[in-house]
């Protein structure tokens, strides 16, 4: 339903102007459906949290608000667009977050924003808001940033064998404005990466901010196709992880190869607590 396909409308031959007003114009159509559903239909919250908690009460925030997409921090994140911009699904723009500067994505607008944040129960909370949509110096600015990310691996990697640390580098990110570097890792227990950072520090001249995260995050990360044959729900549109235990499946009474219910991570898969 997030994405309605109308390139069956299309022509052998759309210049560029063409193809975003089809974009435009599909948001419109998306925008009248949601609106429509939520109104003849407002009980139907768990469409679009999978069975998360809703709160029907909270009034619809009156801002103008997206959801935007980013690798660093902010991750999926709603972003106020208190100037207005045009903006179209897919569009980068630079996000202020506090002190932080981020690019990030934009991935959803309109109606069901609106819908999803009401259900959320989210009203009226600081959000990050939208600077400007990215230039092309910003844009020449983030390539760069995620060529030095590139770079970076094998040098952290060899130190983590100089200090004989027990760590798994999942992902580097440079803050857009590089005032900070992220080490994202994944290990078993705690790490003493003191020596490590400080190294670190010395070779790229800023801060350096070490995160261990979980193997469900690391999966998130990376991405990748299920067995399902789809996108790994947790890097599609999953924004947080509820708790899955053996009982889940023992209700839907699928727990007869636990094996076959666990996903790439490790983890018994997402998608089971969908049909509970």
């Amino acid at each position: 339903m997030y994405n309605i396909d109308l390139s069956f409308f299309k022509s052998s031959c759309v210049d560029e102007e063409s193809a975003k007003q089809e974009v435009k114009y599909n948001e419109i159509y998306k925008d009248k459906i949601i609106d429509t559903i939520s109104d003849n239909y407002p009980s139907i919250s768990g469409c679009f949290t999978c069975g998360a908690e809703s709160s029907s009460q909270t009034p619809f925030d009156s801002r103008s608000i997206i959801e935007a997409e980013c690798n660093g921090l902010l991750g999926c994140h709603y972003c106020e667009n208190r100037d207005n911009i045009d903006l179209l699904p897919g569009d980068l723009i630079l996000v202020q977050n506090g002190e932080c500067l981020e690019i990030a994505t934009v991935k959803l607008m309109g109606e069901i924003v609106r819908l999803k944040r009401q259900i959320y129960g989210c009203y009226e909370e600081e959000l990050p808001f939208i600077l400007r949509k990215v230039t092309n110096e910003d844009f020449d600015k983030y390539i760069k940033n995620m060529n030095d990310e590139q770079n970076a691996k094998p040098f952290f990697k060899k130190c983590v064998d100089k200090y004989s640390l027990v760590m798994k580098l999942v992902n580097i990110h440079y803050q857009f404005d590089r005032k900070k570097l992220y080490f994202f890792y994944t290990s078993d227990g705690r790490v003493d990466f003191r020596e490590l950072a400080k190294e670190l520090a010395s070779e790229y001249k800023t801060r350096i901010e070490l995160r261990q995260i979980g193997v469900r995050d690391e999966a998130k990360r990376i991405g990748g196709v299920g067995t399902c044959g789809r996108e790994f729900c947790c890097s599609l549109f999953l924004n947080n992880f509820k708790r899955i235990s053996t009982q889940t499946a023992n209700d839907q009474n699928a727990a007869a190869n636990l094996s076959k219910l666990s996903g790439p991570c490790s983890k018994l898969k997402c998608c089971l607590s969908f049909e509970i």
